[in-house]
């Protein structure tokens, strides 16, 4: 089969500007001595990006109060809400591996273009870096990795076409939602990478939070699961 594009606006994520929320303080949900649970705003990386007026981020943040806080996974720019973060590096190599034995369960909720006519589904489309627009992705069913969405809906607004779903990225690609939901024509509201620009541009943000986010405790184990919720409270 051939590669299946996305239909994307022309200009790249790292050239729009970069204006991150007043730092107000992280909202910490759970810490230990292991692992830190946090809340992350929309419009703020979740660790440094190229430049001196990209400094400011989640990472940074948390450093001013937990001094061995490391990145475990990130979330885009654009999303808000929960992020687990290591306390050190022997606890990051632990997490790292329960994100990438697919231990850890996570679960957001968004507003997306659009009325789908069923109630829930999979998505299960392969996703490739689409490197001349890097960094953009894109479905590719020759190279691409595989990938697989649950979703849900929670609430439909038919006077303004729009859907609340219920969204778990059961493998873990880079936009993975983004791209799938976009790829079954009802992209993300307010998404400034994907879907059409003239549609997205009056929206204050891209509404996509991560929720809930549950896993065994690195070092305590299964019996001592971590589950931290944080609703999403969209500006819709």
């Amino acid at each position: 089969m051939v590669s299946v594009d996305v239909v994307t606006p022309p200009s790249l994520e790292p050239d729009i500007p970069y204006c991150p929320p007043p730092d107000e303080g992280v909202r910490i949900h759970h810490h230990d001595d292991a692992l830190l649970v946090v809340d992350k705003p929309a419009g703020l990386l979740t660790v440094p990006g190229r430049g001196p007026d990209r400094q400011d981020c989640l990472l940074s943040r948390v450093a001013r109060q937990f001094g061995d806080a490391l990145i475990v996974h990130r979330l885009d720019m654009a999303t808000s809400g929960l992020v687990v973060m290591a306390r050190g590096a022997d606890m990051q190599r632990r997490l790292s591996h329960l994100f990438q034995s697919r231990q850890v369960g996570k679960r957001y909720e968004a507003w997306v273009h659009g009325l789908p006519r069923d109630d829930a589904g999979d998505i299960d489309l392969p996703l490739i870096t689409d490197w001349p627009r890097r960094p953009r992705q894109m479905v590719c069913h020759e190279r691409g990795k595989p990938s697989l969405t649950r979703w849900q809906v929670l609430a439909r607004d038919e006077r303004r076409g729009l859907t609340r779903m219920s969204l778990e990225p059961v493998t873990g690609r880079s936009h993975q939602l983004r791209v799938h939901l976009l790829a079954q024509g009802h992209p993300i509201v307010g998404d400034p990478l994907y879907g059409d620009p003239a549609v997205q541009r009056p929206w204050p943000r891209m509404m996509l939070h991560a929720c809930e986010v549950s896993l065994p405790h690195p070092v305590t184990g299964p019996q001592a699961r971590v589950q931290v919720c944080s609703p999403a409270l969209f500006p819709i």
